[in-house]
């Protein structure tokens, strides 16, 4: 029977392929570069940061992203810096309908924005207007949040400021880490993308303007945000815990001897105890005071030695992690 007119309006009309430049550089970006190779979207170059002295030996390293497009035969660009009219010319001759960015590390000015037919977008780890910026898996964890996510968010000359495209939500447990959190994150992100990447496609995207009052800032993290403070109260310092593992690690001194702290958990109940004096020392952890409460400390690292459960550490060093031994109160 042949079609009529009407019945052929009515048919979703086929929308071509994009061509993406993709642009990002740790495990957390090479999460959405997978997606994209995967999909039928062609990825026409990855930018990526250059290679990085990493390890003991110092050794030139590429990241996880150039890493990945290597494998998957896909043109790399490694610039210090988008800002010469050079590497302007040379991302605008790639003729992008769209360039997607997640964790990249390098500023992208107006002009790269504005080049690509679709524009810029970013796939970025927080329930935007909240954690903005560096950090903010581990910020949501420090600040004792519930929820997190991920925004597909429309860049613009801002930092994290432009219109919100999409979003998806993710729990945070008592139990998680920025390790475990980044990876669940990571997945999210990289669905969370091909999934507004069909939107954009379709012209069925809602763009949605943040609201400024509730903006807050994910600042870089210092390594010397890991020394603990032991007058803390204990759900602080386990908050601090996991929201510095893997990186850069909490850490006090005990006995004259740097221990890195990798976990921890609350313990029920309250103690007399001065802050940092450890309570009792067994195969379940060492139970140390806090300024209110106690917390369990489960993972350590002692100089030069590599992360060891608590239960591999008693028998040999007993001696330091005696009941009343007290790790040192960082102010």
């Amino acid at each position: 029977m042949p079609t009529t007119e009407s019945e052929s309006l009515s048919k979703e009309q086929p929308v071509d392929p994009l061509r993406i430049v993709f642009a990002g550089t740790p495990e957390f970006a090479a999460a959405s570069l997978e997606a994209l190779i995967g999909s039928e979207h062609e990825v026409v170059a990855v930018y990526t940061q250059p290679d990085r002295p990493a390890g003991r030996g110092k050794k030139l390293t590429a990241s996880p992203v150039k890493e990945l497009a290597v494998r998957s035969g896909i043109n790399v660009c490694q610039p210090l810096s988008l800002k010469p009219d050079e590497e302007q010319k040379k991302l605008a001759q790639l003729n992008a309908d769209i360039m997607v960015v997640a964790a990249y590390g390098l500023l992208l000015p107006e002009t790269i924005l504005n080049t690509p037919r679709l524009g810029c977008i970013n796939v970025h780890a927080s329930l935007l207007p909240r954690w903005r910026g560096a950090a903010p898996i581990h910020r949501s964890l420090i600040a004792g949040d519930t929820e997190t996510g991920i925004t597909i968010m429309q860049m613009d000359k801002g930092l994290d400021t432009g219109d919100m495209l999409l979003k998806r939500t993710c729990p945070i447990t008592a139990e998680d880490s920025s390790g475990t959190l980044h990876d669940r994150l990571a997945e999210i992100g990289a669905t969370a993308l091909l999934e507004a990447l069909g939107k954009i496609q379709s012209g069925t995207i809602t763009a949605e303007a943040q609201d400024e009052n509730l903006a807050c800032y994910a600042s870089k993290l210092l390594k010397a945000e890991g020394q603990i403070n032991w007058t803390l109260s204990a759900e602080k310092l386990d908050r601090q815990i996991r929201g510095l593992n893997p990186w850069p690690v909490t850490y006090s001194q005990l006995n004259g001897e740097r221990i890195r702290i990798w976990q921890a958990h609350l313990l029920e109940g309250q103690t007399d105890q001065r802050p940092g004096t450890i309570i009792s020392a067994d195969n379940d952890g060492l139970s140390v005071a806090t300024g209110n409460g106690i917390i369990a400390v489960t993972s350590l690292q002692l100089p030069g030695k590599k992360q060891l459960f608590i239960a591999d550490l008693l028998n040999a060093r007993q001696d330091l992690f005696r009941p009343g031994n007290r790790f040192d109160i960082e102010a």
